[in-house]
């Protein structure tokens, strides 16, 4: 039995693999603007002649441009460089290797002149070399010329170490004749703009920024015009983005009441994710949060501070939703005859009605497009996804390559706790962003172990937004932990993600759980909060100058605000966690940027440990001054440091390197 298979051609020299790459170059890789990328090849030939590896990386404007790879660890055949992508679009590159007969050349004229073989005969390759070099390249022949007759002009030793310092070498770089050049095969990166991979988001809901009671105790619910003047507590604390929950009205059939009941009175405004009622569904605003003009001036107030606004993108329905009149197609109809509701057994959320997206695919395709890009024609740019991975992966390929092709600033942010296959999935299909399990990775070494994953095995394809809490997320740490836990959360957030988000209240202490449920007692999602930011901050109550101070630190620290190039230390204590991100002046602004985070993870103690540092990752040798950002102290440290940190006075340390 013949079965054929297509079999990958090995070139005359061998390029096994070549990264950035996902699943073999079946997607594009991702980056955003601004992030520093690692090219890779695996390349070798046989012998022990050598040879050179570049990088061809032709930019979104097709422009190419051929950069030197370096040899990795040592004998692994690997090869590498990094580039920082500036361009908003798609990059390609191939991997070219070739015959290095000048390095060659230089390897066995050493070697030779040392053992006192055949020195005149190494002079005479190296002219018959040159000469190569010199038909090859008019402009530089006379140079070539002038070298190759300097390598017979004395003893071959004196020679060709006068060759050399007269620089020979760098002659020779910038006229390399690249024989039996062997090109990979192309594979494609996909660079969007920082945001996408890079930034700090807040969440609130408009309807309790400003809510207020009458004289009879009826909630007045929060609107677009009084949720202007939150966003100066957004800006002041220094985030990038403000993300709403759904904004559009609310249906009436099954409300939820406080506290997720279904006994709901009149005067709870019900879960802003059951979108619909008589007023309207994805497309239009919740009469209560105003007009479109009101929408419409918010997200400009927000940007003229600096802030884009993320808009949730639901994709379900309440049962007075009016596409169950008008598609009834869109939902799946049980054999009683009634349409089925959303249910976890036993959980059943009688207030929503899923989406089937095989009844009528086009259509419901077709309407999604027209919501989003009525949304982004109000300015919303940024849009994160409730429960995408309970829709099918081929619809939000199809529809956020459509949406990136006229809009390519359009970001969409994944909500999907679930599955990895399913999550990374998602992130190959084009999401930009997605939440993943930070939240419940708490400790020295699971937090060790995932952020390896996320830097490291999956950055090519899956962006991680570290989120410390959202409306359904508050985790046992933070129940348990006291107020350490928030500072600690927060600071490993901030400094390991390149994203990271935190939902309003965190910076308050808020910890009291629902029984039986992790997340917030009296939960926002079921009725209006009011919270005093400014009491809690006079009062010294409140989290935000740290959140504050975290974000600034983000700001000023470039390296911070990358995610691959994280690298984890080790420490002599279980719960002392330890990790470095660091830049190269040519990628950090013109100034090497280096920051070590240590963390006690444990936020009921009081830890001390040594720390030990890898000082190449680093790029230092031992005595260096270190900054620590949080309190100002100044430090010398070297490969092993003593720590000692109180969970209930500063559990971190974030230490700058002075260069």
């Amino acid at each position: 039995m013949n079965v054929e298979s297509k079999s990958f051609a090995i070139g005359r020299i061998p390029i096994t693999k070549t990264w950035p790459s996902v699943d073999g170059g079946l997607f594009p890789a991702k980056a955003f603007s601004g992030e520093v990328i690692e090219f890779g090849a695996i390349a070798f030939r046989e012998g022990h002649d050598a040879i050179a590896v570049d990088l061809l990386l032709t930019d979104p404007k097709g422009k190419t441009q051929r950069i030197t790879m370096h040899p990795g660890r040592p004998g692994l055949d690997q090869w590498l460089t990094k580039v920082q992508l500036t361009e908003v679009g798609t990059y390609s590159y191939q991997i070219s290797a070739w015959d290095d007969e000048f390095a060659t050349w230089v390897h066995n004229t050493e070697v030779k002149l040392k053992a006192g073989v055949d020195q005149e005969l190494m002079m005479l390759e190296g002219q018959r070399l040159l000469g190569k070099m010199a038909v090859a390249y008019p402009k530089q022949k006379k140079d070539l010329i002038r070298f190759a007759e300097l390598l017979t002009a004395k003893a071959p030793k004196e020679a060709f170490e006068d060759a050399l310092a007269q620089g020979l070498v760098d002659l020779a770089s910038s006229t390399p004749l690249r024989s039996l050049e062997t090109l990979s095969e192309s594979r494609l990166v996909y660079c969007e703009r920082t945001l996408a991979g890079s930034g700090s988001w807040y969440e609130f809901f408009p309807r309790s920024e400003g809510a207020q009671k009458d004289k009879t105790g009826k909630v007045i619910s929060g609107n677009f015009k009084t949720a202007v003047a939150s966003l100066d507590r957004v800006k002041q604390m220094g985030f990038d983005v403000l993300y709403l929950p759904p904004v559009h009205p609310i249906g009436t059939a099954h409300k939820k009441g406080k506290n997720n009941t279904l006994d709901a009175s009149e005067a709870d405004p019900g879960s802003p994710w059951a979108i619909g009622n008589t007023a309207g569904g994805h497309d239009t605003i919740h009469p209560d949060l105003g007009t479109e003009k009101d929408f419409k001036d918010f997200v400009k107030a927000a940007n003229k501070l600096g802030i884009e606004v993320a808009m949730d993108l639901a994709l379900q329905a309440s049962p007075d939703h009016p596409w169950v009149k008008t598609n009834p197609e869109w939902f799946t109809t049980r054999a009683d005859g009634s349409i089925a509701y959303a249910e976890n057994p036993p959980k059943k959320y009688q207030d929503i009605y899923p989406i089937n997206f095989d009844n009528d695919p086009e259509g419901i395709y077709q309407e999604v497009l027209r919501v989003v890009r009525k949304w982004i024609s109000f300015g919303v740019l940024i849009f994160r996804v409730d429960n995408p991975h309970t829709k099918p992966v081929s619809f939000w390929q199809r529809l956020i390559t459509e949406v990136n092709a006229k809009n390519p600033e359009v970001i969409f942010l994944a909500e999907a706790f679930t599955r990895p296959a399913m999550m990374h999935a998602l992130g190959k299909a084009g999401f930009q962003q997605s939440y993943c399990y930070f939240a419940w990775r708490n400790h020295k070494d699971e937090l060790s172990s995932y952020l390896k994953e996320l830097s490291q095995d999956s950055a090519d394809f899956f962006r991680p937004a570290l989120w410390v809490n959202t409306p359904d997320i508050l985790t046992e740490y933070l129940q348990f932990g006291g107020k350490p836990a928030f500072k600690i959360r927060a600071t490993i957030a901030a400094t390991a993600g390149a994203t990271w988000g935190m939902y309003s209240g965190f910076e308050l202490y808020e910890s009291v759980a629902r029984p039986g449920a992790e997340e917030n007692i009296d939960n926002e999602k079921y009725e209006y909060k009011f919270r005093d930011f400014e009491g809690a901050l006079k009062s010294g109550n409140s989290l935000a100058p740290r959140i504050t101070l975290l974000n600034q630190i983000r700001k000023e620290n470039p390296a911070l605000r990358q995610l691959r190039n994280l690298v984890v230390h080790q420490s002599d204590d279980s719960e002392i966690l330890v990790y470095s991100k660091h830049l190269t002046a040519e990628h950090a602004e013109g100034k090497e940027n280096t920051v070590i985070v240590v963390v006690n993870t444990d936020p009921h103690s009081v830890r001390e440990s040594m720390v030990h540092l890898d000082l190449q990752a680093l790029n230092v040798a031992p005595g260096f001054k270190v900054t620590d950002l949080i309190t100002g102290a100044s430090y010398t440290w070297g490969e092993h440091n003593f720590v000692r940190l109180d969970a209930f006075t500063e559990p971190a340390h974030v230490l700058r390197i002075e260069r």
